[in-house]
């Protein structure tokens, strides 16, 4: 039986003629009669919303969008609507096929849900800065065609005494209301281990809130917390995501991928890729994006028709002397 707030939740977004989120509530509505053991009812019901997306989609060139946060949930919460792919990120193939497993069990989230299972959802990325961990969300959003939402943390903490975790509980309901993508960057501002020197009660009690929130999240979303320092953390956290993803600065045939792709929208001459890698050796996928988007900008500001070897590698040479401040 579905709850009075769903209830509420469902009458309310059709009055919005906010279809996403009827469609959102409708689903959570179908699994927990799965939950219940209601199995037929429960595919019924995820036929008819299937049918009705079908639909909707037909007349629509666009993909219906999903509710704007509003009022105090606006400020801790930034949506944005990303088309990326796979194909527009250069990874490991370690990250990569991690990545491509997650994405297949969503796509397959009835499938999974008839047996009983459920994919997973809940995501840490960790590694060193300009390595793709931030993308890698947009990248599941735009595969998925979710919208990502980007938690605000410097809204979202304070120093007032419990009104961060009351934040915070505002951000999982949104979670469990409204499907999504949801990023916690710079997670260890959050996450860090109890016990620390440097700790305060509020922060302990932030991440005790946190743990338990996560524990009993039962939604469709995906959360994805990042950072670039895995080594802060606390070690209850580990066990309460579902995969724990390690992401690497590139490697030489990475590196030359990324050239070839940041660099083939304009025209080059007599590059050497190999050596060009051995340059960009410990560079991040950041860095060598940005040397690439620098080589493209002189030739293009002194008036030249391609980037040569030479202007490629003196870019990343600068890139190194940037690393190194």
């Amino acid at each position: 039986m579905a709850s009075a707030e769903q209830l509420k939740a469902l009458l309310q977004s059709h009055i919005d003629e906010d279809d996403a989120q009827f469609f959102s509530i409708a689903m959570q509505l179908a699994a927990h009669e799965a939950k219940r053991g209601h199995g037929k009812l429960a595919k019924e019901l995820r036929e008819l919303i299937d049918n009705a997306k079908g639909q909707r989609q037909q007349g629509l060139a666009q993909p219906i969008p999903l509710a704007k946060p509003k009022g105090e949930l606006s400020g801790l919460l930034s949506v944005t609507y990303p088309k990326l792919r796979m194909s527009d990120m250069v990874l490991s193939t370690q990250v990569g096929s991690r990545l491509e497993r997650l994405i297949k069990e969503h796509r397959q989230i009835h499938k999974l849900r008839s047996h009983g299972l459920s994919p997973r959802k809940k995501l840490l990325l960790v590694g060193p800065p300009g390595t793709g961990k931030t993308l890698s969300a947009s990248i599941l959003a735009g595969e998925l065609g979710l919208p990502l939402f980007v938690v605000r943390l410097d809204s979202l903490m304070t120093k007032f005494m419990g009104e961060t975790a009351a934040k915070l509980r505002m951000i999982f309901d949104a979670i469990q209301q409204t499907r999504g993508v949801y990023l916690f960057d710079e997670f260890d501002s959050i996450g860090s281990q109890r016990g620390l020197s440097n700790d305060v009660g509020e922060i302990r009690r932030v991440l005790n809130s946190f743990l338990q929130m996560v524990e009993q999240d039962n939604s469709d979303s995906l959360l994805v917390a990042a950072t670039n320092h895995p080594e802060l953390l606390d070690h209850a956290l580990f066990r309460r995501f579902d995969d724990v993803v390690e992401y690497q600065l590139p490697e030489s045939q990475e590196i030359m991928t990324l050239l070839k792709n940041k660099l083939a929208t304009f025209q080059t001459s007599r590059m050497q890729w190999n050596k060009a890698a051995e340059v960009a050796a410990g560079l991040s996928y950041g860095d060598i994006t940005q040397a690439c988007e620098d080589a493209i900008k002189a030739v293009i500001i002194h008036n030249r028709e391609k980037v040569t070897h030479s202007d490629l590698m003196l870019s990343l040479k600068e890139r190194h002397r940037v690393r190194q401040r």
